[in-house]
């Protein structure tokens, strides 16, 4: 088997690999919660899709770039959203200290 065909098959599952965070995310928002997200799951995962983007593009290996670029800003993007939302929630009324909760 010619490696431009197991690459291109590598690199087209990679892509939906990358994307699988996106039912995460639209599970996020559909919630309106990022409580069950483990923000150190996907931070040990983006210094090595970069370090993939960066080996793929030393290499002028696209089959390794394109999957990996789209990893790490998928999970970028769900760092990002869990932060937002989780000060969000913190924010939030019922979400305060009793001694700062005012009497309705």
């Amino acid at each position: 088997m010619p490696s431009w065909i197991l690459g291109t098959a590598a690199s087209a599952w990679g892509i939906v690999m990358a994307i699988a965070p996106v039912l995460q995310i639209i599970r996020m928002l559909r919630r309106r919660s990022a409580e069950d997200i483990s923000l150190g799951y996907f931070a040990l995962l983006v210094p090595g899709f970069i370090l993939w983007v960066a080996y793929g593009i030393a290499t002028a290996d696209i089959f390794l770039t394109a999957p990996n670029a789209l990893a790490t800003l998928t999970a970028l993007t769900v760092i990002g959203l869990t932060l937002w939302m989780r000060r969000a929630a913190g924010n939030r009324p019922e979400n305060a200290p009793p001694s700062e909760r005012t009497a309705a």
